[in-house]
């Protein structure tokens, strides 16, 4: 962790995430070591990480709320938590492609209570297994609701499926892809106004046209990504911020960057 850490304040990187597999045998101390390790390493970098899944886990194990979880989290140096786990928010698809998840009033539940903490997170859906189209809606609709209610989303990532049975490409077609990206932006309009596009998942060209469809982040540079290639993904696993720069002016837009709570760190020129 020191190693990546180090690597990450070379390179500039103004947040450290941080989520993985559900380890019975890690318990919160384990957690507050490695908040502590990365504060040690870039003392006032922010540090994005635990899904609500890991603060459920975390919570059983130390027979702790997921409130105490959160606020032992947060005085140790967590600055917000990745909306991830959240795969498709009803229970009849969760049955079936992640039976060993929180279910989604859980999820719900953790989300909620680090918002009202003051714990931001993001928002995502994962699609293209066996939910149907209305199944996708009921996702939407809810992380509206509780957007509505809390203000705590900082962003909504939609993140197609990467299939390894169909050649490690995505589930889900590029209009699949495009059409969740406009319909995003026609529900969450200015009370979710940040919407990802993953160019991780979609590549790179399609990313782009994802711009002209409703999205106004490319997301990061990454220096290291593990989820979507351990799933079989193609795609480049980091970009460099000048290449960022030139996707983003290709696809007709003014590049900025921003940190994790989307405040603006850098606007760039216009190309000479």
């Amino acid at each position: 962790v020191r190693l990546k850490v180090r690597e990450a304040r070379e390179a500039g990187a103004t947040e450290v995430c941080i989520q993985g597999g559900i380890n019975p045998y890690i318990g919160l101390d384990y957690y507050l070591d490695l908040l502590s390790t990365v504060r040690d390493e870039m003392p006032d970098v922010h540090v994005h990480g635990f899904s609500p899944m890991e603060i459920d886990s975390v919570s059983k194990k130390e027979r702790m709320s997921a409130e105490e979880v959160l606020r032992t989290l947060r005085r140790a140096g967590l600055g917000s938590i990745p909306g991830t786990a959240a795969e498709i928010l009803v229970d009849e698809v969760r049955r079936i492609i992640c039976p060993r998840k929180v279910s989604s009033d859980r999820w719900e539940e953790i989300v909620k209570t680090a918002h009202r903490l003051g714990i931001p997170s993001t928002a995502t859906i994962m699609y293209g297994t066996v939910e149907s189209v209305e199944q996708r809606a009921v996702h939407l609709l809810r992380i509206r609701r509780i957007q509505e209610e809390t203000g705590g989303f900082t962003e909504f990532i939609p993140l197609p499926f990467i299939d390894p049975s169909r050649g490690n490409v995505s589930a889900t077609s590029g209009l699949e892809d495009l059409k969740m990206i406009a319909a995003s932006r026609l529900l969450f309009g200015a009370l979710l106004p940040n919407i990802q596009v993953s160019w991780v998942k979609m590549g790179v060209k399609l990313a782009q046209v994802g711009l002209a469809c409703g999205a106004n982040d490319l997301g990061g540079t990454l220096m290291e990504e593990n989820i979507s290639h351990s799933a079989g993904a193609l795609t480049p696993t980091s970009l460099l911020p000048e290449e960022l720069v030139d996707i983003i002016r290709q696809a007709g837009r003014k590049p900025v960057q921003r940190d994790t709570l989307y405040r603006v760190l850098k606007t760039f020129p216009e190309k000479s």
